[in-house]
C-alpha cells in the first residue's frame, strides 16, 4: 500500500499550497499573452495556468494570478481590464528562453518585446502586437473577467474568444493541419521544468529576481550574431550586469582553449564557444568569451 502524505489546504501557506499545485499538475501549456494599456503601451507575459475550453464560439482562458508576496495585480490583467483585447501566442522550443525573460517584471510601461528581442508584428483586428516567432497566434477579444478570490495567489480567469488565428505555414502537414512534430510546443512544469513535444523535460532557470538586462542591451555585433540563436541571446540578457574588463582577463589566462580561440580572431568560433558554454549553462563563462576579443 502507497505511504502518502496528506495536507489540509488551511494548514498551508500559500507558497507552498503553490508549489504543490504547479508540482502535480502538469505539463500545462503556456499562453504568452500580449496586451496593450490605455495608453498604446505593448506588454507581453507568459502564464501556465491555460487551456483552450470551447471551439463553438472558440474560447481560451488564461489566469493571471494576484502575487503572493504583496497582493498587487500584474500589467497583463490591468490591461484587459482597461482595453478588452489580447493575443494569446503559442510558445515553442525556439524561442523558450526569451519567454522566460520576458517573465522579468520590468516597470510598467517597460516593452517586454524589445527587452526579449522578439519581434512586434501588427495584429489585423486587435490592438495589441503578435509574437513574430510564435509558430501560432490568436487575435482574441476578452468578453469576461472572473475574479477567484482577493488575496495574494487568487486567480483571474480571463475568457478569451478567438477572433482571427494564425498559424506558420512551416509547422503545416501535407493537409494543412498543424504537425504535432514541426509546433515543438513546450509546456511547463514545477520549479524551473518544462517539457518538449516528443524529446522530454528540460530545465530553464527563473529569471533573476533582480531585472535582466535584456536582449536590447546586448551589443549589436553579438545580438545580430548569424550563430547565437534566440534562446541564446534570452540566456545571455538575463544577467543584471556584464563581467568586468578584471574577470574576463582572469577567465581567458586560466583556459587555454578559450585563449587559443581568441587569438585566432576567428569569430564564428569565438560564438560557437560561447554557445557551447550556454548549452552548459554557463551564461557568465558565455559573456566573458564574447566580450574577451574587445579588450586590448
Amino acid at each position: 500500500m502507497k505511504k502518502m502524505v496528506s495536507m489540509l489546504v488551511s494548514e498551508l501557506s500559500t507558497a507552498k499550497l503553490h508549489s504543490c499545485l504547479l508540482g502535480a499538475i502538469g505539463p500545462r501549456p503556456i499562453a504568452f499573452a500580449s496586451t496593450m494599456d490605455a495608453q498604446g503601451r505593448p506588454n507581453l507575459s507568459p502564464f501556465s495556468f491555460f487551456n483552450v475550453f470551447s471551439a463553438n464560439p472558440p474560447v481560451l482562458i488564461f489566469s493571471p494570478a494576484r502575487r503572493v508576496r504583496d497582493n498587487t495585480t500584474k500589467h497583463t490583467l490591468e490591461n484587459v481590464l482597461e482595453t478588452k483585447e489580447v493575443v494569446v501566442n503559442v510558445v515553442n522550443y525556439n524561442m523558450v528562453q526569451q519567454m522566460s525573460l520576458s517573465s522579468t517584471e520590468y516597470q510598467e510601461g517597460e516593452n517586454e518585446f524589445v527587452k526579449a528581442g522578439l519581434t512586434m508584428l501588427k495584429s489585423d483586428i486587435v490592438k495589441p502586437f503578435r509574437v513574430a516567432e510564435a509558430p501560432v497566434q490568436f487575435e482574441c477579444k476578452v468578453t469576461k473577467v472572473e475574479a477567484l478570490g482577493k488575496d495574494g495567489g487568487a486567480g483571474n480567469l480571463i475568457f478569451s474568444e478567438v477572433l482571427k488565428i494564425h498559424v506558420d505555414q512551416e509547422v503545416l502537414d501535407e493537409n494543412g493541419g498543424i504537425d504535432q512534430y514541426k509546433i515543438d510546443q513546450v509546456a511547463r512544469m514545477g520549479g524551473n521544468w518544462y517539457t518538449r513535444a516528443n524529446v522530454g523535460m528540460f530545465e530553464v532557470p527563473k529569471p533573476i529576481s533582480s531585472l535582466g538586462i535584456g536582449v536590447d542591451r546586448i551589443p549589436e555585433r553579438i545580438r545580430l550574431s548569424s550563430i547565437l540563436t534566440g534562446n541564446d541571446l534570452g540566456m545571455l540578457g538575463n544577467i543584471e550586469k556584464l563581467p568586468t574588463p578584471e574577470e574576463i582577463h582572469a577567465f581567458v589566462d586560466q583556459d587555454l582553449e578559450v585563449k587559443a580561440i581568441l587569438r585566432s580572431g576567428n569569430q564564428e568560433k569565438i560564438e560557437q564557444k560561447a554557445q557551447a558554454f550556454l548549452k552548459k549553462n554557463e551564461v557568465f563563462s558565455a559573456w566573458k568569451v564574447l566580450l574577451a576579443n574587445t579588450l586590448k
